[in-house]
């Protein structure tokens, strides 16, 4: 087990919130299926909760913002910055749109939401107090960060300006796959999905895929696809009862060959 502690790499994936309509709910629906607790927050958090795993941050639950509450509840991937305000200038000089201009989060860190030039929504961390999540690719911690986008070239190219990504690209004839690299670390997949609006999933690690999928749908959620085994790990994707979608990865049990790069 790997702790982390200072900030993460720049255009790394470094923290995930969802924002959700009762965070009550949905604090008890992850605690179920993940096996989260939860840290005691500031009050000017505003009802932000900060979950954690083995003692470790790991994610975040809050409510949706002021005035967006008919927003459908969902999951953020941020990645991490140096320098928040100048991030958000280069992304909209690429074509991406500003969702939410760079804020303070107290003595925590600097944050904004951009959306890529085809639709989907990021958010950016720079992190101070808060580096971002402690622990990953743990039982309870995420493991992969993905963007839908419909068009994968326009996407790939506006990460390489904002970010400096490379890329493999494992396509085949059943699907576009690239996988994105920092400093020829690889941090997270680009795919086109025509069947969803262009998105970042989050995957989280799970010891047991079956049970924790089992767990999803007993507490009221959906399997939108049952657990199978890859050769990255068994997983599932599913809904939590509020319609945020994630998925969930037994990264221990894998089959078949890793794909290569074309």
């Amino acid at each position: 087990m790997t702790i982390r502690t200072n900030v993460w790499p720049v255009g790394t994936p470094c923290w995930a919130d969802c924002q959700v309509d009762d965070v009550a709910t949905a604090r008890d629906f992850y605690t179920a299926v993940l096996g989260w607790e939860y840290q005691d927050t500031d009050p000017e958090a505003g009802g932000y909760l900060v979950a954690t795993k083995d003692g470790h941050p790991v994610a975040g639950v809050g409510p949706k913002p002021p005035g967006m509450e008919q927003m459908p509840s969902s999951w953020t991937t941020y990645l991490a910055s140096d320098d928040v305000d100048s991030t958000v200038q280069t992304a909209n000089a690429a074509g991406g749109q500003i969702l939410m201009p760079p804020m303070d989060v107290m003595s925590a860190g600097r944050m904004a939401i951009i959306t890529d030039p085809t639709g989907a929504a990021v958010g950016l961390w720079e992190g101070r107090d808060h580096p971002g999540a402690e622990l990953v690719n743990e039982p309870g911690a995420m493991c992969w960060n993905e963007l839908y986008t419909s068009d994968l070239e326009r996407a790939r190219a506006f990460f390489t300006t904002v970010f400096d990504y490379s890329y493999d690209d494992i396509s085949n004839d059943e699907m576009q796959y690239n996988i994105a690299k920092v400093g020829g670390h690889e941090v997270a997949g680009m795919m086109v999905n025509a069947e969803t609006p262009p998105m970042w999933n989050v995957y989280f690690t799970v010891e047991d895929c079956d049970k924790a999928t089992d767990t999803v749908s007993q507490r009221g959620g959906q399997v939108f696809m049952p657990p199978m085994d890859t050769p990255y790990g068994r997983m599932s994707f599913v809904q939590s009862p509020q319609g945020e979608v994630l998925g969930l990865v037994d990264v221990a049990t894998t089959v078949g060959e890793m794909p290569q790069p074309n």
